[in-house]
């Protein structure tokens, strides 16, 4: 471009098992156990930085964060109510604890769907022995019991069955000698079987039909909101169960966890009025989605699964075949693009998105040298995630980033990084995302005194961000280059323009990368008074083009703009005339006393925290890391 305009560069862009006894569920469903840890956030090197200005961006901002049912009534919660003090055996707010609905990924053959509907729990009693030290690759050995008997151990959930029965889906309610129904406990696991009718044993051998998942979704919700409250709304609540959570009968909602294919049925029944009861989407509160592809499968030269590729159903993950089954017209998809939630508020569903392509062993690893890097070995990494339009542009859903595989032993939905994104999300306290706000980018010396005499040059950033539990051998949120999951930004994404008089760069606040989407439970807090967490920071320093040409002098692979570890305590206040604080401190200032972050904005009691990121020698940055909060769960 002319006139020496600093121009942004282009950018090409689950192991079989044998189920848990049923004896063994019967024991740790007794058991509560309540871990407290304190959260830490880490960004790490190489995360790629997005321009933004001063002042509020409204682009991945909910501040509205009520259950339905509460959005529906008009009720807000503070926080604070319900939540764990200090000696405190309370773990969560427990009216964040509503019965979930667990629905699996695909079953491609015959033989998959039968090994499938021979499993009470559908993998999601799967855990692992094995976990990847992330510094070298080498296996070491780690108990996940599976997401299922952490639930039950931890949060005090119970299954459906008992005595040979499903008790949701049975024709007839359980019920007691003298013949009144016995309700399903609120905090119930239910496994959503839908491809019990396509078995061979145990159905009809039905062919595999979405729209049939889709509308069968919604008879579950309401047969087991019937099965919870036997009397409807006169259903008598003891206070054994309105202590441990149990809600009015008009209060009733779920949770949807999903595994690949899974998100996409449950999509298809929120967003597709063509498939099952309005009430029944009326009751879904949040839907949690493991590696789904929300956008298609990419395969190889193929690009995204031909429609006519109809062999074992596999053409269910063509971009028209889902926007039907979505209900999505042309008008409501970004172009070809079909990751676009209507019908339902796109933040209350979050997306666990896997980076760990070589662990995923299908069709001995062929199916994951097909689809190739930056995916979890089966679904892109760009595929995996959702938006709502926002006006004119997108709001993305809450999401998170860990090193783990479509499925198998290092799979991600039995790992310990897809359980805490899990429960924080359904029973966290506070949702905290941050973004970076970068107000300046300075470019070296060489590389300035060429746009100086007036050539075009073109640079492009990475960022790279990781989030951890303190003290813990896993993450909660992790992107970074050598991974393929960094986030990139162009310069003109970031400056798209100058001050006609200043000629200073004005930045595009929508393009800020956001950097974190976390949710904080005080009830795993150390202290019990306050949330700690860590942000490892760092930019990479861009390739520079100059008219067209790599500029390498002085140049040395692998550098940073900025690279630091900011440790952060969150104290919410302790009454009404209290206010939050966050204090902070770079791991570069050693031993230095804590500062208090500025509150900049504060919506609903909720603020908004900005922390200066500044290293000022070429090439050099100035941002502030802005961290916007809002209550999740009501107290």
């Amino acid at each position: 471009m002319k006139g020496g305009r600093l121009a942004a560069e282009s950018n090409p862009t689950q192991p079989s098992s044998k189920s848990i006894s049923t004896q063994i569920l019967g024991t740790v469903k007794q058991l509560r156990i309540f871990l407290k840890n304190d959260v830490t956030v880490s960004l790490h090197p190489g995360v790629q930085n997005s321009g933004v200005v001063a002042g509020k961006i409204i682009g991945m901002r909910y501040v509205d964060a009520q259950s339905a049912s509460d959005r529906a009534s008009g009720e807000r919660f503070p926080l604070g109510r319900g939540v764990a003090r200090k000696g405190s055996n309370k773990h969560m707010q427990t009216k964040a604890c509503h019965p979930i609905i667990y629905v699996r990924g695909y079953a491609m053959s015959q033989s998959e769907i039968e090994d499938t509907v021979a499993d009470p729990y559908m993998g999601f009693n799967l855990g692992s022995c094995k976990v990847r030290q992330l510094w070298d690759g080498q296996v070491k050995k780690y108990f996940f019991e599976s997401p299922l008997v952490r639930l039950l151990k931890q949060y005090g959930y119970q299954d459906a069955y008992t005595e040979g029965a499903d008790r949701v889906a049975a024709e007839t309610a359980l019920s007691t000698p003298a013949g009144a129904p016995i309700p399903v406990p609120y905090r119930s696991v239910v496994i959503y079987r839908y491809y019990e009718p396509s078995s061979e044993d145990l159905g009809s051998g039905q062919k595999p039909d979405m729209k049939r998942f889709a509308t069968g979704l919604g008879q579950l919700i309401l047969r087991l909101r019937d099965r919870i409250y036997p009397q409807g709304a006169a259903t008598i609540i003891t206070p054994e169960e309105q202590a441990a959570g149990k809600l009015p009968y008009d209060k009733f909602c779920v949770y949807l966890v999903a595994h690949s294919m899974g998100g996409l049925v449950c999509r298809a029944f929120l967003q597709n009025p063509a498939y099952g009861d309005a009430t029944a989407r009326s009751l879904v509160d949040k839907a949690f989605t493991y590696a789904t592809p929300h956008n298609g499968i990419e395969v190889g030269m193929l690009g995204n699964v031909p429609p006519w590729l109809s062999l074992y159903g596999l053409n269910t993950f063509n971009r028209d075949e889902i926007a039907k089954l979505l209900g999505l017209t042309k008008a409501q998809r970004d172009g070809d693009n079909v990751d676009i939630v209507t019908n339902f508020d796109a933040s209350r569903i979050f997306n666990l998105v896997g980076t760990n392509p070589g662990d995923y062993k299908v069709a001995a690893g062929l199916a994951s040298l097909a689809v190739g890097d930056a995916s979890d070995g089966l679904v892109r990494i760009r595929n995996a995630t959702t938006r709502g339009r926002d006006g004119k542009g997108f709001v993305a859903s809450p999401q998170a980033f860990v090193n783990r595989s479509h499925s198998g032993y290092f799979g991600i939905v039995n790992s310990e990084e897809g359980f805490q994104n899990l429960v924080r999300f359904l029973f966290g306290d506070v949702r905290a995302d941050g973004y970076l706000d970068i107000d300046e980018l300075t470019l070296p010396p060489a590389v300035q005194q060429e746009f100086a005499a007036g050539k075009t040059v073109r640079a492009s950033y990475l960022f790279e961000v990781t989030v951890s539990v303190r003290g813990k051998p896993w993450q909660l949120h992790r992107r970074c280059v050598n991974e393929s999951s960094a986030i990139f930004r162009k310069f003109d994404d970031l400056f798209p323009r100058q001050n006609a008089r200043s000629q200073a760069w004005v930045p595009d606040r929508s393009q800020s990368p956001l950097l974190f989407n976390i949710f904080l439970d005080m009830g795993q807090s150390q202290t019990g008074t306050s949330l700690a967490f860590a942000v490892d920071l760092c930019v990479r320093v861009p390739d520079y083009e100059v008219d067209g040409l790599l500029f390498l002098k002085n140049h040395f692979e692998g550098g940073y703009l900025f690279r630091d570890m900011l440790t952060m305590e969150a104290t919410p206040p302790a009454d009404d005339k209290s206010e939050w604080k966050l204090e902070y401190r770079f791991a570069s200032q050693g031993g230095a006393a804590a500062q208090l972050a500025e509150v900049v904005e504060e919506a609903d009691g909720a603020p908004t925290f900005e922390i200066p990121v500044v290293q000022p020698n070429p090439p050099g940055i100035k941002a502030r890391l802005r961290i916007d909060t809002s209550f999740w769960n009501r107290g």
